[in-house]
């Protein structure tokens, strides 16, 4: 009997024990992906060269990556020794997008909607405070203009693409490359021969796209892997393709690894991070978007973004085939359109493409109560940052009516001409020349200062964190880049002046992860975002961190911030793995004369276990 009693004395104890360790295994299934239990610190770096990189692990740092140790910086901040490293699992980590956040999360979204490719960031305590690896044998990208068609396999190892589109040419493995033949789901023999046909198709002369510099640029909804956006550049066209982090996933990664312009992103509840009227054509290849759902909300936001006279090119079954729903598509779409003022500027087999009107006039002589409804004169078509889309018209300003279209010159004149939307911020002709050649000016100083380190080819993508009017980008015009222009969203909105100059960007918060893949940019401009930052209450260290993270290794930062900005910087550079190129006071004699450059180069890294498996 006294057996029994302490057996029975102990079965509570047992159970007590068994029900801690399910709550326990539940917590770490649950948490196991944050930013603690998914980060392994106390690895070990191996640096490698910054130039060519046949063996990156030339060089190894034996510095262990361990939790940062707090010194006095000005009295009340702190300075990491050292940054942990992130799981390899977080080699393609992008905050804002991350699926796993959202099941943590547990946030109750339509995927009907798409909200479930739209951006969700972590709140701070869920943030990655570490640095992203590189996958194993990371080798620094294949140069423009030979990276439009091949790239290297173990920067992007992902090769289902290749043969899910096999039958579409989008990308094949050959060795360590994966080649890019440049075909797309309606253009299997290539995007040239399909560009210069839809040239064709409007009677463009020698059937080149851009129409003698008048259509400059242009946005590809459902992008694949941007070979359509890649061919157009040789037509002078910048193309913003756009595409979100789907069972495609990486279509993206590889179009920026390409080096060709793309943005992650989707047409789901939220607008485009695009103003009105900056888009001359929008193209849909097969992209698989239902354009009759909500209204017609989606095809009203392709109407938003498309300037005065603007194109949508439409590659689809609907457009050609016979079977009884395509024809339903094609009857509802074409009504839909026809409602919106737009006309079809041409036809042929397997693609139709409508233009938009170029003045009012159309919409005014609308019948009552047609849908969709015209925008309330109050809502404001360039209010685009985390803004719901709304299902209505936008009618053209005062100006473009009466001039019937945006009355911008052809490329590439537009670069420097004044666009006539200054007078939206009270800018002057003068303001704007003056930070043209302002800019002009800057822009030659860099260069001379990254001389020493850098080739004529060394950069291919290029950001400016906060670009105003976008003259950074114009004076980089006769260099074989192109630029990111970000447009912060609490300053003016001043997006729709770089998309006059022909050229584009997105706006964003830097409070915020960019929507973008890690290691994507070769070079990223901070004119006073730091300080900017700073100033709204936002974490200077996490912005460092999301620089790193998109940032290519031996790729640049040029940082113009105040003598403070560029003090801390430097006391950050060993924890992040970079080093001081240069720094030289300014020379303006404008308000930025007390501003410092400094220009800091990212070192190339790789984990112990990635060196290990290169052995």
């Amino acid at each position: 009997m006294r057996g029994r009693s302490e057996g029975g004395k102990k079965k509570p104890v047992i159970v007590l024990l068994c029900v801690a360790a399910v709550v326990l295994v539940f917590l770490y299934l649950f948490f196991g992906s944050s930013n603690h239990a998914a980060i392994e610190y106390g690895r070990k770096l191996g640096l490698g060269t910054t130039g060519d990189n046949d063996d990156p692990t030339a060089k190894k740092d034996d510095t262990s990556t361990s939790f940062y140790v707090d010194i006095d910086d000005d009295a009340n901040g702190f300075t990491p020794r050292s940054f942990p490293v992130c799981d390899d699992r977080h080699s393609e980590l992008i905050p804002c997008l991350d699926r796993n956040l959202i099941y943590q999360m547990r946030l109750k979204l339509d995927l009907s909607l798409m909200e479930h490719y739209e951006r969700h960031c972590p709140p701070p305590e869920r943030r990655f405070n570490c640095l992203i690896p590189p996958p194993p044998g990371y080798k620094v990208p294949i140069k423009w203009p030979k990276s439009r068609d091949e790239v290297w396999k173990v920067n992007i190892p992902h090769t289902h693409l290749a043969h899910e589109k096999s039958d579409q040419n989008w990308m094949v493995v050959k060795g360590d490359k994966i080649n890019f033949p440049g075909g797309g789901t309606h253009f299997h023999y290539g995007a040239d021969k399909y560009i210069a046909s839809m040239a064709n198709m409007l009677n463009f002369p020698k059937n080149i796209l851009n129409n003698g510099g008048r259509l400059r640029t242009f946005l590809d909804v459902g992008c694949g892997v941007a070979s359509f956006g890649g061919y157009l550049l040789a037509s002078d066209i910048m193309t913003m393709s756009l595409a979100p982090n789907d069972v495609h996933q990486n279509q993206i990664q590889f179009a920026l690894e390409r080096g060709i312009p793309a943005y992650l992103g989707v047409l789901g509840t939220k607008r485009l991070p695009y103003p009105s009227r900056s888009f001359e054509l929008a193209h849909c290849s097969r992209c698989r978007i239902d354009w009759l759902q909500r209204d017609g909300i989606l095809l009203l936001e392709l109407d938003r973004v498309l300037r005065p006279g603007g194109y949508f090119a439409y590659s689809s079954p609907e457009a050609y085939a016979q079977d009884e729903e395509d024809l339903r598509i094609w009857r509802e779409m074409s009504a839909l359109v026809e409602r919106m003022c737009w006309t079809i500027a041409a036809k042929r087999n397997q693609t139709v493409i409508w233009q938009k009107p170029m003045t009012n006039d159309c919409y005014q002589e609308r019948q009552p109560g047609t849908q969709p409804p015209l925008c309330n004169s109050d809502s404001d078509p360039d209010a685009v940052y985390g803004v719901n889309m709304e299902a209505c018209i936008t009618q053209y300003s005062d100006h473009d009516h009466k001039t019937k279209g945006s009355g911008l010159s052809p490329w590439p004149a537009r670069l420097t001409s004044p666009p006539s939307r200054l007078a939206d911020f009270g800018y002057s002709t003068d303001m704007f020349e003056k930070d043209t050649e302002t800019w002009k000016h800057r822009v030659d100083a860099y260069w001379d200062l990254l001389s020493p380190a850098i080739q004529s080819d060394s950069v291919r993508n290029i950001m400016d964190m906060k670009a105003n009017m976008g003259s950074f980008a114009a004076a980089l015009n006769d260099k074989d880049v192109w630029v990111m222009n970000i447009v912060p969203e609490d300053g003016p909105n001043t997006l729709k002046l770089i998309y006059d100059r022909g050229l584009m960007g997105a706006v964003h918060s830097w409070c915020e992860a960019f929507s973008t893949y890690p290691r994507t940019y070769d070079l990223l401009h901070a004119w006073d975002i730091i300080s900017d930052t700073r100033k709204r209450g936002c974490s200077a260290e996490d912005l460092l961190l999301e620089m790193d993270r998109i940032l290519r290794p031996s790729g640049f930062i040029l940082i113009r911030d105040k003598q403070s900005v560029v003090d801390l910087v430097k006391k950050y550079l060993k924890a992040l793995h970079w080093e001081a190129v240069d720094t030289k006071a300014t020379s303006d004699s404008d308000q930025d004369s007390d501003n410092v450059i400094l220009i800091v180069q990212k070192k190339l890294w790789l984990t112990s276990e990635s060196l290990r498996d290169l052995e």
